[in-house]
């Protein structure tokens, strides 16, 4: 029994993918064509081993209201939208007509478009549309870096209590260990901000590049 964290390498982690459930069709064309077509922005995808825990976290949940903010091509929004219960709905948020239409060719393909409603604008102003009352069951912030704040500010009081936030990108490739340009200032002061708020708990969970778990107390 040891607390020592597991080094992920890249054997260890091609392992990991092949004994977890393998993406279908559809998921797998969208990481393909992401990568083929976005070579220097494909970084911005979530890593397969994620959209499967989005999706699963949604079934198991029961999730039936949900938030997204940063789309890019739409995984981690196909796999949010494939585990909400019946007539549940996801709203995503994102400034790019160009990369969310290769999302909406894939949502259309898995026959989930009618559950989502994209919204292209920035968050920040767009996210003030929302009713303002508790009612979201989940909530997945994946976007530009300097905007976490915001993000969290506008959504943490729309989260039902019980309800869940998952915000991406948290570990930052280490760099929170020692913050050198704004994006990682950013983060760092976002982790610290998650941790001092009290109408949460959370946990950091070491998926990908890092992502933070936020449960809304009571």
């Amino acid at each position: 029994m040891t607390f020592k964290p597991l080094p992920l390498t890249a054997e260890l982690h091609a392992y990991l993918l092949d004994h977890s459930t393998a993406p279908d069709e559809v998921t797998a064309e969208l990481i393909a064509e992401t990568r083929a077509a976005l070579p220097d922005d494909a970084g911005m995808q979530v890593a397969p081993e994620q959209a499967a825990f989005l999706r699963m976290l949604t079934t198991v949940m029961g999730v039936r209201r949900a938030v997204e903010v940063g789309t890019f091509t739409g995984l981690s929004s196909l796999s949010i939208a494939r585990g909400l219960a019946d007539g549940g709905r996801l709203n995503c948020f994102d400034i790019s007509e160009e990369f969310t239409s290769v999302a909406r060719r894939y949502w259309k393909r898995a026959g989930v478009d009618d559950r989502i409603e994209l919204r292209i604008g920035p968050a920040s102003a767009r996210l003030s549309e929302l009713p303002a009352e508790p009612h979201l069951d989940l909530v997945f912030i994946d976007a530009d870096k300097e905007g976490y704040e915001t993000y969290w500010g506008e959504l943490v009081p729309r989260v039902r209590p019980g309800g869940v936030l998952l915000i991406d990108n948290t570990l930052w490739s280490g760099r929170v260990l020692d913050p050198q340009s704004a994006n990682d200032r950013a983060i760092t002061a976002f982790n610290d901000m998650v941790i001092a708020d009290k109408r949460v708990e959370a946990v950091i969970l070491p998926i990908a590049d890092g992502l933070t778990m936020a449960r809304r107390l009571p």
